[in-house]
């Protein structure tokens, strides 16, 4: 009996692999702290630009990490013919910030922004949900040459908000970016990090992230950096309802405009999954993201509904997949249920939020770092020999995804409309490789493509 059940076993997935309940708890919750900063910054940025009350804002908070919460177990579990069920943790979106100000801005800002606001994202998830299966047929488009640098640009790109949280602010101009204080605390995390992973094995070898930040709060917690302020007030409990604000706005070119942004975060949330597809040893195929890019649509339906925005999948938790080498979905569940407790319990979050940004910096620069490994690793597998002109995607496309992140005002004369396309290194990077691959290479059948992908997997388990 003992033998079968070992060849029961051997013959699971990792993705597909349940773990102990202790260590599911703890690898979610490590999910949950690197991707908490990024999932109520969204809320906080428009709650303070449409100027709303204190406890709006928090009741956005929470709607928020509700919604996280109930469209990462749809994604990671997978319920009919949603969710691609890989490790994802799902989160709003930044690259629907802009257009969400815009929006907010021509309502008059408050809650007649929201309810505008609102109206596009239940529109546009509606759309997102009927164009899935369209956006998965384009896999022939994402051969290795292109998935390793896109890739790559993901990995740089996020290389920038990791270093920000290092500098304990988004906002360089802030008069306390860059203090000591904030890079030492973030400097120990990272080297926390690394003698963890260098000497350590097992357990406390994939918990090596989480185990650093906890490192970090504590001394941040010693030398007086962590507030609690609001703690007091916060209620133990609340239900999130949907539509608490009132009936949305539904206008045309609102919804256009987000759905042009759903477009974006499928693309880049292609890229998400086919580098999870790398990472964790299994082909992605045509219906998985058709599953995995329907989920976004749902989520962001789900969003409008529930009082908050456009989601996608966690690209900084692909980077702790990698990290951790842990490649279960059933972390990712937990990590959801975990998220849903934070958004129907406003103390725990209330905690979870107090970690300083400069903590999480320390870990931020390795799991981006480990994103943008994975794209070089991808591209060592590229044939250049074959196709010399593999060599100039990858260098133009490089220069396109650098773009945003080295010149801002790069595109400060060309139509707002065009700001979710054009503000987007990775997507700038996903066109260029995509135009590029296919007039030096020409046109991939889905057989070839599935064969690539399958060769690319097999690599990156290998490696």
């Amino acid at each position: 009996m003992t033998t079968l059940n070992e060849a029961v076993v051997r013959n699971v997935h990792p993705v597909d692999e349940v773990l102990p309940t202790g260590k599911l708890f703890v690898l979610g919750l490590q999910h949950v702290l690197v991707m908490y900063a990024g999932a109520v910054a969204v809320p906080l940025i428009l709650g303070g630009a449409l100027k709303l009350p204190k406890d709006q804002i928090a009741l956005l908070i929470n709607a928020d990490l509700f919604a996280c919460g109930v469209v990462t177990l749809i994604q990671a579990l997978g319920v009919w013919k949603f969710g691609i069920r890989l490790p994802v943790m799902m989160g709003v979106t930044f690259a629907s910030v802009g257009p969400m100000l815009a929006m907010g801005a021509a309502a008059g800002g408050g809650t007649p922004g929201l309810l505008l606001i609102y109206g596009s994202v239940i529109g546009a998830g509606i759309i997102g949900i009927l164009i899935a299966p369209l956006v998965s047929r384009m896999l022939p488009l994402f051969p290795p040459v292109v998935t390793g640098t896109i890739i790559a640009v993901i990995g740089i790109t996020l290389m920038r908000v990791g270093i920000n949280w290092a500098a304990g602010s988004p906002n360089p101009a802030a008069p306390n970016y860059g203090d000591p204080f904030h890079l030492g605390v973030a400097l120990v995390v990272l080297v926390s990090i690394l003698l963890i992973v260098r000497f350590l094995r097992g357990f406390l070898g994939n918990i090596a992230v989480l185990m650093g930040i906890l490192i970090g709060f504590v001394i941040a917690l010693a030398a007086g950096k962590v507030s609690f302020t609001g703690l007091e007030e916060a209620s133990w409990f609340a239900l999130i309802q949907p539509l608490q604000f009132g009936m949305p706005v539904f206008d045309a070119f609102s919804i256009l405009t987000m759905t042009l942004v759903m477009i974006v975060v499928m693309i880049e949330s292609t890229g998400m999954f086919l580098a999870l597809g790398e990472l964790t040893g299994r082909t992605i195929t045509q219906d998985d993201l058709t599953r995995g890019l329907r989920t976004d649509g749902l989520g962001t339906l789900i969003g409008g509904i529930f009082n908050t925005f456009p989601y996608t999948s966690f690209s900084q938790n692909v980077g702790l997949v990698g990290v951790t080498g842990v490649r279960s979905r059933w972390v990712c569940v937990a990590g959801g249920i975990i998220l849903l407790a934070f958004g129907l319990f406003p103390k725990m979050g209330h905690v979870v939020a107090s970690v300083p940004q400069f903590v999480l910096g320390g870990a931020g620069i390795v799991m981006f770092g480990m994103v943008a490994a994975t794209g070089i690793r991808i591209l060592s597998s590229v044939d250049y020999k074959s196709s010399p002109a593999n060599p100039y995607i990858i260098a133009i496309s490089l220069g396109f995804g650098m773009i945003p992140l080295v010149a801002g005002n790069f595109f400060q004369h060309m139509p707002k409309a065009l700001a979710p396309l054009l503000h987007s290194g990775i997507l700038l990077a996903s066109i260029a490789a995509v135009v590029l691959n296919v007039y030096f290479n020409g046109f991939k059948s889905r057989a070839q493509a599935e064969a690539e992908a399958k060769a690319a997997a097999s690599h990156a388990e290998a490696g």
